[in-house]
């Protein structure tokens, strides 16, 4: 622990051990870190590798009703073509880079005959999937804002000129249209390229030789994924958000603490949220970097919070930085209070408070009831704390929680395990779904034969709700290696991510339904982030458990 730090210990133990939640107190909980952990993730900025991508090919894209999203994409004219002819000639022409990149695209206009008299107007559509580029953006009547959708259109003054698109754009596909120029002169397009940017500066080891072909396909495009996210903080999609997520950064850095290792950039993150955390020690689920780092007002997120404390022991287990986990600590130790401050007597949490003041997001599930997940998560977070904790050697601060994770599960054993189903239920209702069975599971509240039995049960159960995004389907995975179903794990991560794949996924997708191409959280598929960063966890389960995906 550096000097700052230990100067100010007293006085900040003192706020710690009167901290209430939600008690409207004005006073700073992290004064005395605050600043500082903003300078260190400041000096923990990373330099983005640079370097210059070039179209593979020109395609045309045509319906079809057998691809992914109704698109796919066939060979057009040759790149040689395109620079040596006249573009008023060809007018509209589609791009393919052969990968998923992200960055700053830029190509040359050059006279072919006559005087430029007027400038040229075009429209560029930029597209991580076919679909991107041909379906009509308008009008739109998606969620989100229309303006992270990657369409730009630009005007070109003078002739010759480097047109470079100034706005970072997350692509494969770039569609470039003539929209207008002048009869009197004839011009060309050239060099088109884009600067890929990435802090990604490693290359990880190969899997082993004899790993299954679908196996490597799934890392590659994990890889790729994970990659393109990792930008000056770890992004959750480089198209659209591109703000650090407390999530994403806990799927992120087990990702990369098997492939890339670059553990400054999980630090940076890590002391970005806590010093953009609210003065009462409440997290923010989201922060942004520009213009000046900031935190997204009002973004509480509880089971993301708690994954915080997850991510600390994770990255103190992988580095040995016991530095920044001390330093640390005092954000783990409010998250562990705040958790504390929602268990009733009974031992359950206190769902219908929680849900007030908090957004409890677990999956892209409308109807997912997330009230025993939530106990399930909390129970994991309080033993993840305490680990971390007994790493430090600070038990003897949250000498509580052994016993009061010993009646939390019991009480959910008690209130939520239907012992005839073999599977955990949630809400008035009894809703059955993989969320209350994977975090149950994981949370070590049922046995291993229970915990086999559940999941097992789960995936037979024909009223489940299901998971609706690879995030909540990572913790499927991890909860099939922890009841000890290797087989499963290795078959539904194949199945999983690898119908990505044969969809033709170069990245892998935030929403992902086998059944259905077109879901989108935000009610327009288009704007779905087609590379984001909870999608990437393949990396992680490959390189960790060789012997199972291997």
């Amino acid at each position: 622990m550096n000097t700052f730090f230990k100067k100010n210990q007293f006085f900040a133990w003192f706020l710690l051990l009167s901290f209430l939640p939600k008690t409207g107190s004005c006073q700073d909980v992290y004064a005395p870190w605050r600043q500082q952990w903003l300078k260190l993730a400041d000096e923990l900025k990373p330099a983005l590798t640079e370097t210059i991508e070039t179209p593979e090919r020109m395609v045309n894209i045509i319906t079809d009703q057998n691809a992914f999203q109704g698109w796919k994409t066939v060979p057009a004219s040759s790149l040689t073509d395109l620079y040596a002819t006249s573009f008023k000639t060809q007018k509209t022409v589609t791009l393919d880079f052969g990968k998923h990149i992200t960055g700053y695209f830029s190509f040359n206009v050059a006279t072919l005959k006559g005087t430029p008299d007027a400038p040229l107007k075009f429209k560029l559509t930029f597209g991580e999937v076919p679909s991107e580029i041909e379906t009509p953006y308008d009008p739109y009547k998606g969620d989100l804002s229309r303006a992270w959708l990657q369409d730009e259109y630009i005007t070109v003054m003078d002739i010759p000129s480097l047109v470079t698109i100034s706005r970072r754009m997350a692509f494969r596909y770039v569609k470039i249209e003539l929209l207008g120029s002048s009869q009197y002169f004839d011009f060309k397009i050239e060099n088109l390229r884009c600067r890929a940017v990435s802090s990604v500066k490693t290359k990880p080891s190969a899997l082993q030789p004899n790993a299954h072909d679908m196996i490597k396909k799934i890392d590659s495009v994990g890889l790729n994924t994970l990659k393109e996210c990792m930008q000056t903080v770890y992004e959750d999609g480089p198209k659209r958000d591109r703000r650090l997520w407390i999530g994403d950064l806990y799927l992120e850095s087990l990702a990369n603490s098997y492939s890339f290792k670059n553990h400054d950039l999980t630090k940076r993150c890590q002391y970005l949220l806590a010093g953009l955390s609210d003065k009462n020690g409440y997290l923010v689920g989201t922060v942004f970097e520009t213009p000046e780092p900031h935190p997204q007002a009002g973004q509480h997120l509880l089971d993301y919070s708690f994954l915080y404390n997850v991510t600390l022991k994770e990255y103190l287990t992988a580095t040995n930085d016991y530095q920044t986990a001390n330093s640390l600590w005092p954000v783990a130790k409010v998250q562990a209070e705040i958790a504390k401050s929602y268990i009733l007597p009974n031992g359950l949490m206190d769902f219908e408070k929680a849900k007030k003041e908090w957004w409890l997001f677990f999956d892209w599930k409308e109807e997912l009831d997330k009230s025993t997940a939530l106990q399930g998560l909390t129970i994991y977070t309080l033993k993840q704390t305490y680990e971390l904790a007994k790493l430090l050697k600070k038990e003897h601060e949250l000498k509580e929680l052994p016993e009061l994770i010993r009646k939390m599960s019991q009480a959910a054993r008690t209130n939520l395990y239907d012992s005839k189903l073999g599977l955990f239920t949630s809400g008035s209702k009894k809703q059955v779904s993989y969320a209350s069975q994977i975090w149950m599971v994981l949370a070590n509240v049922t046995s291993p034969a229970e915990a086999k039995l559940a999941l097992r049960n789960i995936t037979s159960h024909k009223e489940a709700v299901i998971p609706g995004a690879p995030y909540l389907y990572h913790f499927f995975i991890s909860a099939l290696i922890e009841s000890g179903l290797k087989t499963e794990a290795k078959e539904a991560l194949i199945n999983y991510w690898g119908g990505m794949v044969k969809k033709g996924a170069d990245t892998f997708w935030e929403v992902y339904d086998p059944n259905d191409a077109y879901l989108s959280p935000y009610h327009f598929f288009p704007i779905n982030s087609y590379c984001h960063a909870w999608s990437c966890t393949p990396v992680y389960f490959i390189r960790k458990y060789p012997d199972i995906f291997q």
